[in-house]
């Protein structure tokens, strides 16, 4: 390999990334893009639930039933209305998303030692929501039977509250979170958004620059020239590996300062993980650029062979133990699944080599598959 022609195609496309004023600017400018707006736009977190309410009842046990909605974060009090007729509106056009139904004779019946009832509609368009709402009017109404309980046997028996709590809730459990313990969705999607940008990315750069040459009728110099296919193929991906080696640093900085997402890894291990899979990943531009012969069916076939598996097979959205057998399978043909073990291993977990040697290793495996295919698969004599 005769390392000045190897510098000589990189210059070329070096100038050629710095004379497309407009690729030049996607190199960058797209990446950011594409990360702002999915981690802005995709969240997991279902907070500020609004709601409606119509108390029947109208006592001080009623109102301090609804003040435990109405003083917490997850829910967004929108205020009472009059009748049921009232709520069929508020719910069909989205206003609120569930309500609540305070009957009458509520503290009535408690105060009595009787069961009573209260209904709340929820709006089941989009079940995740839904079933997250229910739980947390299932844990509130639990909260409130259980202090309603432990007033009445203090009250009946004279037992003081702590003893009445002890036969009221005699196992109490105490969930504490790890890695993420303020469990927001956004650290896990922002740093898990890596993996899907630095997938799209550098094959979409690689398979351009290569594409790009055959469209424009440049390639036939090559093929004409007494350069070397490994050295065309080096010369090609050099700029585009740096680009990509700069964009990793930009997207970390976001991560970390616009989400306020921890990084607890070891930041040499990860920046190492995150160049492998990048050549990975440009190994995918690699074999598209081999498969099309314009830029608009590389784009294309870019985004169906590297943005689809990011995001459905890599368990960024669906976990992996969730999935079927065949798609637990075919999950692990695809690389983002290991790259996104160790974002989220080095970010949350603070992970490092020890741990997350076997996901770095199938790193490496699958970009030299995808190399070797590719440059096997490279020919300097045209295909008629």
């Amino acid at each position: 390999m005769n390392l000045n022609r190897v510098w000589a195609v990189t210059y070329k496309e070096w100038r050629e990334i710095f004379r497309d004023k407009l690729f030049f600017a996607m190199a960058f400018i797209l990446p950011v893009g594409i990360f702002l707006v999915l981690a802005f736009g995709i969240s997991f977190d279902v907070e500020k639930i609004s709601f409606a309410v119509l108390d029947r009842d109208g006592s001080a046990m009623s109102r301090d039933f609804l003040h435990r909605f109405m003083d917490s974060r997850y829910f967004a009090y929108k205020g009472h209305v009059q009748s049921e007729r009232e709520l069929d509106p508020l719910l069909a056009h989205s206003d609120i998303r569930f309500a609540i139904i305070i009957p009458p004779r509520f503290q009535e019946q408690l105060l009595a030692g009787q069961a009573t009832s209260v209904q709340s509609l929820i709006d089941g368009v989009f079940p995740y929501r839904a079933e997250v709402a229910k739980g947390y009017l299932s844990a509130i109404i639990a909260n409130f039977n259980a202090q309603s309980l432990v007033n009445y046997l203090a009250l009946k028996r004279g037992l003081a509250k702590e003893q009445a709590l002890s036969q009221v809730q005699p196992v109490r459990l105490e969930s504490r979170y790890l890695y993420n313990q303020a469990l927001r969705s956004q650290w896990s999607i922002s740093s898990g958004l890596m993996m899907l940008v630095l997938m799209v990315t550098p094959p979409f750069l690689t398979a351009l620059g290569v594409v790009r040459e055959k469209e424009n009728g440049s390639i036939y110099n090559i093929y004409a020239s007494t350069i070397s296919r490994s050295e065309f193929i080096l010369g090609k991906f050099l700029p585009y590996l740096l680009i990509s080696c700069l964009n990793i640093f930009i997207l970390w900085g976001l991560v970390m300062m616009v989400f306020g997402t921890p990084f607890k890894g070891d930041p040499l291990f990860y920046y190492l993980a995150s160049v492998i899979y990048v050549i990975c990943t440009a190994g995918v531009g690699l074999v598209v650029s081999l498969m099309v012969r314009t830029q608009v069916a590389a784009v294309m076939l870019t985004v169906v062979f590297s943005f689809v598996p990011a995001m459905l097979y890599s368990g960024l959205l669906v976990p992996i133990e969730s999935m079927g057998l065949a798609t637990k399978i075919e999950s692990h043909l695809f690389s983002p699944i290991y790259y996104l073990r160790i974002t989220w291993g080095s970010f949350l977990k603070g992970l490092g080599w020890r741990e997350l040697w076997f996901d770095v290793l199938a790193l490496v495996v699958y970009a030299l598959i995808l190399w070797v295919v590719g440059f096997l698969n490279f020919h300097k004599r045209p295909s008629s």
